[in-house]
């Protein structure tokens, strides 16, 4: 019994794991997840921020939920678009996601 509990411990001290491996392995996992995923994702945020800030009188412009429409006026955090002849609707400037010619060049691609 004796000899049993000895081997025992010898195998549990062999299986040991050096820390090391683990902690490197996250390391480079979150490196990973930050070249890939974060990093780009803050570039395209970047992007579409100095695009709304850009925004001027007479832009071509389409909305989150899918509406084309000119901007016709344009304040601090909203725009006033035409959507249609005599048609204006008032967004929040954060629901403009790009211009319409932005849209249009994409699609002959």
């Amino acid at each position: 019994m004796n000899l049993s509990i000895i081997l025992f411990l010898q195998e549990t001290a062999a299986t040991k794991q050096n820390p090391m491996g683990s902690l490197l392995f996250f390391a480079v996992l979150i490196i990973v997840f930050y070249f890939f995923m974060i990093r780009p994702q803050m570039k395209k945020q970047k992007e579409l921020r100095s695009y709304r800030e850009s925004l001027k009188k007479g832009d071509k412009v389409v909305t989150t939920g899918g509406i084309y429409g000119r901007i016709v006026e344009i304040k601090d955090s909203t725009a006033l678009v035409e959507i249609d002849q005599d048609v204006k609707i008032k967004v929040d400037r954060g629901s403009i996601v790009r211009g319409a010619e932005d849209l249009a060049d994409q699609q002959k691609k």
